[in-house]
């Protein structure tokens, strides 16, 4: 999630081997608040790649929902959703140092203790972290759409994305994707429509509504104003 212009999100292919980012690693400049989070919050909150399979029971010390969120941005909508849900667990993985930072700050200030964060590749927290059939929810809001032809293979979502998200998905969990880019959304819905083992939940099998636990982003507001849409897809394992 991300108020930027272009949103960090995991690579592509899961193969150790290849890896095709569909983020840019960009430098940012860090604000007092940002650096602060940086320095106090990693130690307590952040989790390491290099650490493999985790036991989110023991990290988060009891049993709760759990969402997983890929490209988290600056952090505000998942601060917004953490706070307003103390009774479930947030795992979100961001590239963008200051977003990790301004999310570490938010989370440290408002004294929440329902989330975790990795600063890395998100496809290789979710290969190599999560244990399968774990997660409740996996959400994947704005990410970049890479519009030119030549750069789609560089879209987080793929076929291979898709079976990945499936397999750490409880059965009856929910993948929650949106984006305010109508060819991209038409894209998510034909490769998730053709995935197996998944449903669509819109009542007209194309989009949901948007969903009241999905917070409206500065960035979404400013679309909203210049006449841009939002479509929000929600397709939950079936198997």
């Amino acid at each position: 999630m991300t108020d930027l212009p272009e949103q960090p999100d995991a690579a592509v292919d899961t193969s150790k081997h290849r890896t095709i980012k569909s983020f840019v690693m960009r430098a940012g400049r860090m604000t007092e608040g940002q650096q602060r989070g940086l320095d106090l919050g990693m130690a307590k909150f952040a989790l390491k790649l290099e650490d493999g399979l985790q036991d989110f029971d023991q990290v988060f010390g009891r049993s709760a929902p759990r969402t997983f969120e890929i490209g988290f941005g600056m952090g505000h909508s998942t601060l917004e959703m953490a706070a307003a849900a103390p009774e479930q667990d947030f795992i979100g993985v961001e590239v963008h140092r200051p977003g990790v930072g301004a999310l570490l700050n938010g989370v440290m200030t408002q004294n929440l203790s329902n989330v975790r964060i990795y600063s890395c590749d998100a496809l290789e927290v979710l290969r190599d972290c999560v244990a399968d059939a774990s997660l409740d929810r996996v959400l994947l809001f704005f990410p970049d759409p890479w519009h030119k032809a030549r750069h789609h293979k560089r879209r987080i979502v793929q076929a291979s994305f898709a079976e990945l998200v499936r397999s750490k998905l409880k059965v009856d969990g929910v993948l929650h994707m949106a984006t305010d880019w109508q060819p991209y959304a038409e894209y998510m819905l034909e490769v998730l429509s053709a995935a197996p083992g998944y449903q669509n939940l819109a009542a007209d099998v194309q989009y949901v509504p948007r969903p009241e636990e999905r917070p409206v982003t500065k960035f979404e507001r400013r679309g909203e104003r210049l006449g841009h849409g939002v479509w929000d897809l929600k397709f939950q394992r079936s198997e």
